[in-house]
């Protein structure tokens, strides 16, 4: 009766709207038949097509219209020995009426139907099948609208009319399908259905929503919470009329990807039990193991750590060099470099983590070192450590600034900035132990505290600068600036030239050997225009335009080249021991079998994960202990944009490689292993 009184007093707050449009006698929907089949073969089964073209901003009803509607019906009047099925519904969408909640059908919408062909209809008759569709059709008020429809049906060899068999295809598509895994629900104080697949919670859909097929069942305006437990994804709904639900719970579970695909299930649930639940906006339970005061604590100590990560060591080495300079100067001078660092390096990781935040809010599916990613990306970045290698070694010089004296008098704030600024560039690709649980959290949380999180990452990484500029004693040890800084200033281009060549290989695994050709080439090229550059700055005014055109007309040919890279692709990496690749259906069927599997989250631009699969997992006594113990190894290859591995890292808590996970036979959820892999903690891993 509640409900009852509710929409007739919505009804008669839009008498007058109603009065107003009383003169538009305009159909709201447009509706005709479509038949799959050119002509219906004798004794077989055709499908019919209802189509619904409805008016923008008015809606019609599903089989449960929710709070306030009607569905959409037919009434067929066919052929003596002809027969039609029941309508097969589309996938619904939530559509909000006032206090109300309905569901059904905007835009464009086919429901399909079998009819049944007589086995002695005669070839090359033509049948007019009829039926009469009625619509309740909404928008602020709602108008029953009726439809006398007929669609003439030849009979013959059964063929498909290709006119439509797209327009098939995309009604099949958006039908509920038998859901592949179990289904339970418990009921309290709320109502919870649990689908047990460890595969779907690794997926970590975007949106899930459940329509139940009879009304009363649930409070429609009520939020739908989704959240994840050990081995599934629970979504909790808030009941309303309890009693109704009676033995099993029927209805279709819509879920969303990042992507933005659809997948819709038929649920026929019976009572059970679920497991406890995190409803932390979404996020697997992996994720909010910490607290955000422990995240920025883990952060400050990984960004430490992160210094002495081999990824990170050739732009140390610049600084290395910067610091010498230090030796027996005033402390202020120290002081505003090692500042100006810090404030480069700090400033990088928030704009770093902004950007990463604004990715994933907007869909997008990425993680820390995404850059890296991208064949471009990393061969701009590969000329980018080329140019600096160039520059230590004395090919070109900016400004003033040239070896020996002039090294040693170079002073302010810019030099160092940017330095910090590169230094976190180069850091990109790596993560270093306590990093990735804070960088795990950070990215399941609001933008404020996930800033917080790369400002203390930040912080961590600039400290030991920070320090040595407050005191440079420390450096005393070694000797007055001199000629020994030019050796050792060219000496450092060759960590640079070691990091290009590594870009160079990491490339490899993205656009293969032809984009290491391009790649090869552009280092030829950068080469020869600074040179041109440098060499023409002391003529006249003439030949400096010479050189700097001819230097321009190099680097476009350069760009030109470098833009050719988003289309080439290379085979993916493979790892010592023989391996799997990784795919979300390769896990889910080994574990569902009971067999151990290793898997190995990896990227070819991943330092640290290189070093692991040469000094432990490439060990003789691991690959025995993985073959004994049949040990399956996938390895997920995340060195160009996969989102299904992004979903990986995602729900184990982490937004970057490396990710080892070790997934015994039975278990609910697996080891997650340090990202400083060792031999003995591999083989205690796999005994567990």
């Amino acid at each position: 009766m509640t409900r009852f009184l509710a929409a007739v007093a919505l009804v008669l707050a839009f008498c007058a709207p109603a009065l107003a449009q009383a003169e538009d006698h305009s159909p709201r929907v447009q509706a005709r038949l479509v038949a799959e089949q050119a002509a219906a073969k004798p004794g077989s089964t055709i499908t019919i097509a209802l189509e619904q073209v409805i008016r923008p901003q008015w809606h019609t009803y599903w089989v449960n219209p929710g709070d306030v509607g009607q569905a959409t019906s037919i009434e067929w009047a066919l052929p003596a020995g002809w027969s039609a099925g029941a309508l097969q519904w589309a996938t619904p969408k939530r559509l909000p009426v006032g206090p109300f909640m309905d569901y059904g059908y905007e835009g464009k919408v086919w429901l399909l139907t079998s009819v049944a062909v007589p086995a002695d209809a005669k070839i090359g008759e033509t049948l007019p099948l009829k039926a009469t569709a009625h619509f309740l059709v909404c928008e602020q008020i709602c108008i029953p609208e009726d439809d006398a429809l007929t669609l003439p049906i030849k009979i013959g060899d059964g063929a498909a009319d290709p006119a439509v068999a797209k327009d098939f295809a995309e009604a099949r598509a958006a039908l509920p399908v038998a859901s592949p895994w179990k289904i339970n629900y418990a009921l309290g104080s709320s109502l919870d259905l649990y689908a047990a697949a460890p595969a779907l919670a690794a997926a970590h859909p975007t949106e899930v929503t459940f329509f139940p097929l009879k009304s009363g069942l649930i409070k429609g305006p009520a939020p739908q919470q989704m959240g994840f437990a050990e081995g599934g994804l629970v979504l909790r709904l808030t009941p309303d009329k309890a009693q109704d639900i009676g033995g099993m719970l029927q209805g279709v579970l819509v879920m969303k990807s990042s992507d933005g695909s659809v997948q819709a299930l038929s649920v026929d649930a019976p009572p059970g039990p679920v497991p406890a639940v995190n409803f932390s906006g979404g996020a697997p339970a992996a994720s909010t193991d910490i607290s955000l005061l422990l995240a920025i604590a883990f952060a400050f100590l990984g960004g430490l750590i992160l210094n002495a990560m081999p990824c990170v060591l050739p732009i140390l080495a610049m600084k290395a060099l910067a610091l010498a300079g230090h030796a027996g100067k005033d402390k202020n001078a120290a002081a505003q470099e090692g500042f100006s660092y810090a404030t480069g390096a700090i400033a990088s990781f928030l704009v770093f983590g902004l950007v990463i935040v604004a990715l994933r809010q907007g869909g997008q599916a990425v993680g820390w070192g995404f850059q890296l990613q991208n064949p471009v990306a990393v061969a701009g970045f590969a000329l980018l450590i080329f140019a600096v290698g160039l520059n230590l070694s004395g090919l070109f010089e900016f400004g003033t600034i040239t070896a020996g004296e002039g090294l040693t008098s170079r002073s302010g704030w810019v030099g160092p900035f940017f330095t910090g600024v590169l230094a976190v560039a180069v850091a990109a690709p790596c993560t270093a132990p306590f990093m990735a649980a804070a960088l795990g959290f950070a990215l399941t949380q609001s933008v404020v505290s996930a800033l917080l999180i790369f400002l203390s990452l930040g912080v961590g990484f600039a400290l030991p600068f920070m320090i040595l500029g407050l005191w440079p004693s420390a450096l005393s040890f070694l000797p007055r600036p001199g000629p020994w800084m030019l050796r050792l200033k060219q000496f450092l281009a060759f960590p640079m030239y070691g990091a290009a060549a590594w870009l160079a290989w990491v490339l490899a695994q993205e656009a293969g050997a032809n984009g290491v050709a391009v790649l090869l080439a552009s280092f030829v090229a950068l080469a020869l225009a600074v040179w041109l550059w440098g060499v023409t700055r002391e003529m006249s005014a003439r030949g400096r335009g010479i050189g700097a055109a001819a230097a321009a007309l190099i680097l476009i040919a350069m760009a030109y080249g470098l833009s050719t890279l988003s289309g080439m692709s290379a085979p993916a990496v493979t790892a010592s021991i023989s391996s799997e690749k990784f795919t979300e259906a390769k896990l889910a069927s080994l574990r569902a079998s009971g067999k151990p599997v290793f898997l190995d989250a990896t990227a070819a631009w991943c330092i640290t994960c290189l070093v692991n699969e040469q000094a432990v997992l490439s060990r003789p006594t691991v690959k025995d202990a993985f073959k004994q113990k049949q040990v399956t190894y996938l390895v997920a290859d995340w060195t160009n944009r996969n989102e299904a591995i992004t979903r990986l890292l995602d729900a184990n808590g982490r937004s970057g490689v490396p990710l080892y996970l070790y997934y015994a036979p039975g278990a609910d959820k697996p080891v997650i292993l340090p990202q400083i892999l060792t031999e003995s903690g591999v083989l205690d891993a796999i005994k567990s």
